[in-house]
Formats: structure tokens, sequence, C-alpha cells
């Protein structure tokens, strides 16, 4: 049984009842489901959150599922438009910054931690950049280069056309590397910062 017909048996079997079903599915997804709501909050505390919400929401929406088009690009979308949807609710919230939890990276079981920090801090840079970038284009821009999402599959995820998706990725690195060229020069590699 290929990846497709497998995630089809854990639809139908999850659509009559199936728990466990349901479990390989999230199990499925979990990880591409993360990193996007990670990408796009830039906390994992929030990530983590925002995940299970996801997956609740898929669970209530399977029926709505079109068997037509690819499982993971529905599964994204959904969680592509609950991460919107969030930063939406947090601009309309105005919280003192001493009343914000303190910023903490990934704990990784790597045998070198010296080199995970070197990481953890280079990520830690780049999400505070990815920050600075609207939704719409932050978006694009994390299904394309984290997730490994195609223009088309971005396309089908988002609902916008190809040429849209192709314009804010080009705008969105623009963005990006303005950003990077003001605040983090030393993580542009050599050969493009001449």
């Amino acid at each position: 049984m290929n990846q497709v017909e497998q995630e089809m048996a854990w639809v139908v079997a999850t659509l009559q009842g199936d728990r466990e079903a349901f479990a390989s599915l999230v199990d499925a997804y979990k990880r591409p489901v993360y990193n996007l709501c990670y990408r796009m909050l830039g906390t994992s505390m929030e990530a983590e959150d925002a995940s299970q919400e996801v997956f609740v929401k898929i669970h209530r929406r399977l029926h709505t599922y079109d068997a037509n088009r690819k499982l993971s690009s529905w599964v994204l979308s959904i969680a592509s438009h609950h991460c919107i949807d969030r930063l939406r609710r947090r601009r309309l919230k105005t919280v003192d910054i001493e009343e914000m939890p303190p910023w903490a990276p990934l704990v990784s079981s790597a045998p070198q931690p010296e080199q995970q920090l070197l990481v953890d801090e280079r990520e830690a840079r780049i999400q505070g950049m990815l920050d600075h970038l609207e939704p719409g284009y932050r978006l694009p821009l994390v299904l394309h280069y984290w997730s490994g999402l195609s223009y088309e599959e971005i396309s089908e995820t988002t609902g916008l056309t190809v040429s849209a998706i192709k314009s804010r990725l080009h705008r969105a690195r623009r963005k990006l590397a303005a950003v990077m060229a003001e605040e983090a020069p030393d993580l542009i590699p050599e050969t493009q910062s001449s």
C-alpha cells in the first residue's frame, strides 16, 4: 500500500470512528504541522498549542476532505489558515513586554551542545528576521523552504495562483535579504555579500 492509499485508509477509518487511524494520521503529519506553526508563530510553546488546535480542526472537518486533493496540502492549508488567524488576533492584543514569556530554543539531544547552541542561536536570529515579514509573505516562504512544497502545492494550500506565489516569494526573499543585510550580515554567505 503506497502512502496515498494508506492516508485514504486512515481517513475512511477515522470517519468510521477508528481513533487509532486518526492517531496514525496525526503521527504522520505532526512534524510538518508543528514546523509550519513554529515558523509562522515563532515560539515552540505557541506552535505546540497551535498544532493541537489544528488537529482538532482536522478531525472536525475530515468529512469535508476532497479525496481528489493531496491530503498534505489540505492539512497544511488548515494549519496555515489557523496560524494566520492567530497572528491576526495577536496584532489586536497589546501585551506588556514584561508579561511575555522568555523565548527558549528547542531542546535537542544532540551529542555536541556547543554546536547545537550555535545552531539554535542562528535559528532564533532567522526566526526573528522572519517575524519582520507580513504573514502573507512569510507563509509562502515557510511552505517553500521549510516544508519543501512546490509552487503548485503552495498554490493549492493557500488558494493563491502560482504567479502570485512566485511574486510573493520573490518579494519575501528581497525583504528578508534587506533585513539580513541590516541585522545579520554575518549570516549572508560570502559569495553573496560581495
